[in-house]
């Protein structure tokens, strides 16, 4: 037997009538067709084409999107693995026998921001080329329609629509790093936040990790994404506190001593109570950690000098707002209801911010 040897023959009508013919070299072979009739079949005029080295269509005419995506994922996993994945695609998906599932490699970019539903995305037929992501270790190029992206470690990929895809914060730095419009930029890490689809933290987080806030524009762009998210998950605030019949309490305050410093600004105080709301919107920003970490010391040195005075400390984060408001409507009233139970506090003064 040579490498030519098909493994189990089957009948070409079978790939003929395949819902998705998109196949590798070696998934042909396993159909019993050799390289030598690949060949033959995909001359100019042939029944066949190829669209990646080693990935071939098994019709003529232009690839649909959906078969453009598997034909990079297809190109992607091909090559060698770091680990003992070698071989992706694995076995077919109890669901769709003819769809594979791939390992090692996802979708991102403007693509996969497609997949996710932005709206400001370009639809997949009007890209020229298609993000994959695979570990930085492989020894693979880009090649056609497939642009590699590396990365030191994968985030754990989602399926969409069937698909391994990036998650929204890893697609957008890598959609941003191939970027020079600051419109682009802007109009997608602002749907990020609008649309809900991630934090800005975590945007902030990946741009970092991709050292894109050296870019003036994209620096511009994090800081309306920065606001943006906070004006949000104040309209959240605002949401919980209403729907949830909390008492009012006043917004966005200053909390001083009667003649003494200023303790700090919260975004909802109860005086009656003592009962202080903030907003934890810490995110990293040009110096990544260290920056977080200083503002990780502010935010805990204020809340231990406002417990000290007898002041109840609710921190939220506008996660936590989003996801699960009822539970966070529980926390500040069990936190109104347990005053009863303490000590009177200092007077405080709170004054407009």
């Amino acid at each position: 037997m040579n490498h030519e040897t098909p493994l189990s023959p089957r009948p070409l009508h079978h790939l003929a009538e395949a819902p998705r013919r998109v196949l590798t070299t070696a998934q042909l072979r396993e159909h019993g067709v050799p390289a030598a009739e690949t060949a033959v079949r995909c001359r100019a005029g042939g029944p066949w084409q190829q669209l990646l080295p080693g990935v071939f269509l098994l019709h003529p005419g232009p690839p649909t999107s959906e078969e453009r995506l598997h034909a990079v994922l297809l190109y992607a996993a091909r090559g060698p693995l770091p680990h003992a994945a070698a071989g992706v695609p694995t076995q077919p998906s109890a669901q769709d026998p003819h769809r594979p599932v791939y390992a090692e490699v996802m979708v991102t970019g403007l693509a996969a921001l497609t997949l996710h539903g932005f709206a400001t995305s370009p639809g997949l037929p009007a890209l020229e080329k298609i993000d994959v992501l695979v570990e930085r270790g492989r020894r693979l190029r880009s090649a056609g329609c497939a642009r590699i992206v590396r990365a030191a470690g994968l985030p754990a990929a989602e399926a969409v629509t069937g698909l391994p895809v990036a998650p929204v914060p890893r697609a957008l730095a890598d959609a941003v790093a191939g970027l020079s419009d600051a419109g682009t930029v802007r109009r997608l890490l602002t749907e990020a936040v609008r649309g809900g689809y991630c934090e800005p933290s975590a945007v902030v987080r990946e741009l970092t990790g991709a050292g894109l806030l050296g870019r003036p524009h994209v620096v511009d762009a994090v800081g309306l994404l920065l606001a943006e998210g906070r004006a949000l998950a104040e309209d959240r605030l605002y949401r919980m506190v209403r729907e949830h019949g909390l008492p009012d309490p006043v917004w966005n305050v200053d909390l001083r001593l009667p003649g003494g410093p200023r303790l700090g600004g919260v975004d909802a105080y109860w005086p009656e109570q003592a009962v202080a709301l903030e907003l934890d919107t810490r995110t990293p920003r040009h110096g990544g950690r260290p920056a977080d970490e200083t503002r990780h010391s502010e935010y805990a040195l204020k809340r231990e000098h406002l417990e000290r005075l007898g002041i109840t400390v609710v921190h939220v984060t506008p996660r936590k707002l989003r996801e699960s408001p009822d539970q966070q409507a529980t926390v500040v009233r069990t936190a109104l209801m347990a005053a009863t139970d303490r000590d009177p506090a200092a007077h405080v003064v709170a004054l407009p911010r």
